[in-house]
Parts: structure tokens; C-alpha cells; sequence
């Protein structure tokens, strides 16, 4: 098949080092670069389990509350802030 592609100017850069690296001609290039990512795209539709994070419990927080910096610095410095 024959197509007009209008390729970004990035793409085209990384697409034309590639071709050099390897030798080949564009045509190789965009067309194992195209099958890769259309293998990819169908691999990422497929339903994935979701990711789970375990927890635990820290304890109680050694600040009291960062709202009022004030009593944040007097808890961490003790009284010598004020």
C-alpha cells in the first residue's frame, strides 16, 4: 500500500538514526517501528489486574497538624522556637 505520511520533526529524527544505525531503509524502519507499536497498543487494551498497596499503621503522627506552621516548628524545636 501507498501512503502519504507527514511525520513530526522528533519522530522523523529518531526514525532517520534508526535507519542509519541499522542500514536499512526507511521503509523497513516505519514499518517494524508501526508493527511494534501496534503490538504494543493491543497488549495495553487487555484488562489488567489492578495493583494493589498493602498498608499498615504508622502509629500516631509526630506533628500534630501542618495547617498552623507555628505549633509544627514549637513541636519539632520544642519551646526555644517561640
Amino acid at each position: 500500500m501507498r501512503t502519504t505520511l507527514t511525520l513530526d520533526d522528533d519522530v522523523a529524527v529518531q526514525i532517520e538514526a534508526l535507519r542509519r544505525k541499522r542500514r536499512v531503509s526507511l521503509k523497513a524502519v516505519v514499518n517494524e517501528t508501526l508493527r511494534r507499536g501496534l503490538a504494543n497498543a493491543e497488549s495495553e487494551n487487555r484488562q489488567r489486574k489492578p495493583f494493589r498497596t498493602r498498608t499498615f499503621d504508622a502509629g500516631a503522627p509526630l506533628t500534630p497538624s501542618l495547617d498552623n506552621i507555628a505549633e509544627a516548628l514549637a513541636a519539632a524545636e520544642g519551646e526555644r522556637f517561640r
